[in-house]
């Protein structure tokens, strides 16, 4: 930031001459002052600017990126990927492992997939390495979805547009095919090699870390709990911390450890994988009431129905937008030390804040 030099010189009035000179001094104060504050508020709109300009690139970034191509390469790699990783349909006993495929194949949009891979690419990684970390998130990510579907649960008769896994197989089978995927998801993250800077160990905490008891079944918890019951806004932020955001934040921390990023990589990325995180769960929660069932492929307005916090039930709609706008600025700010390499991470939080299903 270049100095402000203050160009004016202060003039030597004799004060035995209070009358004519006295005067020109209050004028000269006077216009002293409101060059000043002029010169206040462009140094504030220079400071500002740097913010503008990053955000003007990341718009124009996006546009220019096939965001399309790059979410339909990811989904095909990943689906080709986890076929693989899974037992066959036909495999004794069959019934568990057709409903693991079923939920695990029911077309979701791979977004912790593709977030994964994105951040890979950010550190100069490769979908080779970064491939079988996107896939055990998906397996976790599926798996969550399953039992959140239970009627002792949210009790969800449609997920993706498809019936959910219990109304499929039923109860017993469904429970057991979310427990069968967050073990398959495990075994993936085994069979991956460690990184000079994160070791095979490390890996496997990320994930345990992610999906654990103070996290993702943390924010289960809470939100289950909290059904029925007045919310503060601190209060839904924790639910939202960890029932969604924690997940996101682990893909797009794997991906760059798959990458052997530096320390300093990884920090930018956790800013950003937390504040897309909670953007998208905002938005989320957005959609539940403005959207129809058929736009979802799941049923509209259970969480209003259910009596469970959200963001526009506390804050109000436009709130909400605001806020999933400002995490989301905070998202692109974390990519800067990346140099203009993360356009598909900046072109996927666009479209998270801006999805309409």
């Amino acid at each position: 930031m270049p100095r402000l030099v203050n160009t004016f010189s202060m003039p030597n009035f004799d004060t035995s001459r209070p009358n004519r000179q006295g005067r020109c001094a209050t004028r000269f104060a006077d216009t002293l002052h409101t060059r000043t504050r002029r010169l206040h508020r462009k140094r504030i709109f220079f400071t500002k600017l740097p913010i503008v300009f990053m955000a003007m690139r990341a718009r124009s970034q996006q546009k220019q990126f096939d965001l399309k191509a790059c979410l339909e390469s990811a989904t095909d790699a990943v689906n080709r990927a986890l076929d693989g990783f899974l037992p066959k349909a036909s495999m004794k006993p069959a019934t568990i492992h057709q409903a693991m495929r079923y939920s695990l194949f029911a077309g979701g949009k791979r977004m912790r997939p593709a977030l994964c891979l994105a951040a890979a690419a950010a550190c100069g990684g490769n979908e080779a390495e970064a491939l079988p970390l996107a896939c055990a998130v998906e397996c976790i990510h599926t798996y969550s979805l399953i039992h959140d579907d239970l009627p002792a649960m949210d009790d969800d008769d449609f997920r993706r547009g498809k019936p959910t896994n219990h109304k499929v197989f039923g109860e017993g089978i469904a429970i057991l095919a979310g427990d069968a995927l967050l073990t398959q998801a495990f075994e993936i993250a085994a069979k991956c090699r460690g990184w000079p800077r994160y070791s095979h160990q490390r890996i496997l905490l990320e994930l345990t870390s992610a999906s654990g008891s103070l996290q993702l079944i943390a924010g289960q918890v809470a939100d289950l709990e909290g059904e029925g019951k007045p919310h503060s806004a601190a209060q839904l932020k924790y639910i939202h911390e960890r029932k969604t955001s924690a997940l996101l934040c682990c893909s797009v921390r794997l991906g760059g450890m798959s990458a052997n990023c530096s320390e300093t990589q990884l920090q930018a990325l956790t800013k950003f994988g937390y504040n897309v995180g909670l953007a998208f769960q905002i938005i989320d929660d957005i959609l539940d009431v403005t959207q129809t069932s058929e736009q979802l492929g799941k049923t509209a307005g259970k969480d209003t129905a259910a009596q469970k916090a959200t963001y526009p039930s506390i804050v109000g709609l436009a709130k909400s937008r605001r806020i999933a706008q400002r995490l989301t600025e905070r998202a692109f700010a974390a990519l800067e030390i990346f140099r203009g390499n993360a356009q598909a991470l900046e072109a996927l939080a666009g479209y998270l804040l801006n999805r309409e299903k």
